[in-house]
C-alpha cells in the first residue's frame, strides 16, 4: 500500500530529520559531523560510545547544544564497553566484537550464555551515554544490528528508562533506490525483504511504547553512497509526514563500502540539496522535537 500521494503531501509539512552514524568513530569523522552541522543540514548524530574518539565527540556535542545526539548501538564489528573478561563469549580478547555480522547475530539468538553477556554490555552502553549529561534524542544500531530480535527486545526497555525519544525502523524505498542504481539489485532486494520483515515485526513490539519512529529512514539501500543526486531525487519524491536520511560523513579521505565516505559529507553541505528543502517546504527536525510534537508519528500499518 502507498502510504502518501502528492496531493495528500500538501496537506501536512513533512518533517525530515538528517542523522550521521558513526559519530566518535575517529576525529575526520567528528570534524565532519561538527562541520555538516554548522554549515550543512545534519540536524542529529548518533554516536558509538566505545568509538576510538567518542571523547573528542562528547565534546563537540557540548559546544553545539543545537545537535541531537543519539546512540548508535555496537554489538559487531567495533569495541565494547566491558572488559573483554566480563563478556568473554561475545568479544575477542582485544574487547573488540567480531566483524562477522551474521555470525554473531547468530551467537545472540543460539546461545544463552551470549545473551546474558548481550544484556550487560546493552546496559553498559546505555549507562555510558547517560555519563556524557547529554540528552538522549534516540536509538539505532551500528549494521542495523539493532533490528536483531534478541538485541531489539534487550534494548526497548533501556531506551525507554534512559529517556531515549525515538528509534530508527530502517523502512527503505527499495524501489526508488533501484530506480537510481539497479547495481546489486539482488543484494538490494534481499536487505529490504530482511529489513521490512524486522520492521514489521518492530513496529508490532512498539505498539504500546512511547518511543517515535519515522514513516521511512533513507540509507540502507545506498548506505555510505548518499551522493547528491540520489538524496535529491530523495527529497523531491518524498511525500510521507515523516522521515530520516542517515549518512557516514568524513572529513578524511577513506572510502569503505559502507562508509565513511567524503561524499557524504558534500551531499550534507551541498546547496543543491539545501535549495529542494527550502523549495518543498520540507522542515528539519529531530526525533526529540518530533516526540514533542501534538501530531507526532509512527509507520502506519501496509
Amino acid at each position: 500500500m502507498r502510504t502518501g500521494t502528492r496531493s495528500l503531501a500538501r496537506d501536512y509539512e513533512i518533517q525530515v530529520i538528517i542523522n550521521a552514524d558513526d559519530f566518535g568513530r575517529s576525529p575526520a569523522v567528528n570534524a565532519a559531523v561538527k562541520r555538516a552541522h554548522r554549515e550543512g543540514i545534519l540536524t542529529s548524530a548518533s554516536l558509538m560510545v566505545t568509538g576510538d574518539a567518542a571523547q573528542e565527540a562528547i565534546a563537540i556535542a557540548r559546544e553545539m547544544p543545537s545537535l541531537a545526539v543519539g546512540l548508535h548501538v555496537v554489538v559487531a564489528s567495533g569495541r565494547a564497553a566491558l572488559p573483554p573478561k566480563e563478556i568473554p563469549h561475545i568479544v575477542k580478547p582485544d574487547g573488540r566484537f567480531p566483524d562477522d555480522p551474521v555470525r554473531q547475530g547468530l551467537l545472540y539468538a543460539f546461545s544463552r550464555t551470549a545473551r546474558r553477556e548481550l544484556a550487560r554490555e546493552l546496559s553498559a552502553q546505555f549507562e555510558r551515554f547517560a555519563a556524557t549529561g547529554l540528552a538522549l534524542s534516540h536509538v539505532d544500531g551500528h549494521q542495523h544490528l539493532h533490528m536483531h530480535p534478541v538485541v531489539f527486545n534487550l534494548l526497548i526497555p533501556l531506551a525507554e528508562q534512559y529517556g531515549a525519544k525515538g528509534l530508527r525502523l530502517p523502512r527503505d524505498d527499495l524501489w526508488l533506490a533501484l530506480g537510481y542504481d539497479r547495481r546489486q539489485a539482488g543484494a538490494k532486494i534481499l536487505w529490504a525483504i530482511a529489513l521490512n520483515t524486522l520492521c514489521r515485526w518492530g513496529r508490532g513490539r512498539l505498539s504500546r511504547r512511547r518511543l517515535v519512529v519515522t514513516h521511512r529512514v533513507y540509507g540502507a539501500m545506498q548506505t555510505g553512497h548518499m551522493t547528491e543526486d540520489y538524496v535529491a531525487r530523495v527529497l523531491q519524491r518524498i511525500e510521507v509526514p515523516t522521515a530520516e536520511l542517515y549518512f557516514h560523513p568524513t572529513l578524511g579521505t577513506e572510502v569503505e563500502a559502507l562508509g565513511p565516505n567524503p561524499n557524504d559529507l558534500a551531499t550534507l553541505l551541498s546547496p543543491t540539496i539545501r535549495s529542494i528543502i527550502r523549495e518543498r517546504h520540507l522542515r528539519l527536525t529531530t526525533y526529540a522535537r518530533l516526540a514533542d510534537s501534538p501530531t507526532s508519528h509512527t509507520i502506519p500499518a501496509q
